[in-house]
């Protein structure tokens, strides 16, 4: 897949944002495994206007075309989502779907 210039819309945002209308930044989602992946697939996919079947967990966002500037749109919308603040470089110290949910798994598990 060639990189290619990627925004993902306000409504768009919005519709993967759904946190169970809690957007409280000081109350932490507790959210599992299984559903942090099935937020990044799905935002990933909306991102890049193809089927959730499509995104491959184990490839590198950067296989993606993801460049610094959606990664830290991803990283803020995750944040948002998840109601807790998150490192901006954590695409990079987790460059995959696979790697970044499981971080991401571990960290919420010692912030409850």
């Amino acid at each position: 897949m060639k990189s290619q210039n990627l925004q993902i819309t306000n409504t768009s945002r919005d519709l993967l944002n759904n946190s169970d209308g809690d957007k409280d930044k000081k109350h932490i989602q507790k959210r599992t495994e299984k559903e942090i992946q099935g937020w990044m697939v799905s935002y990933l996919a909306e991102l890049l206007s193809v089927e959730a079947d499509e995104i491959d967990i184990t490839v590198p966002f950067s296989y993606y075309g993801l460049d610094s500037a959606v990664a830290i749109g991803l990283i803020g919308d995750l944040e948002g989502w998840l109601g807790s603040e998150l490192d901006p470089t954590l695409v990079y110290d987790y460059p995959t779907t696979e790697a970044l949910v499981h971080h991401l798994s571990l960290f919420l598990q010692k912030q409850n």
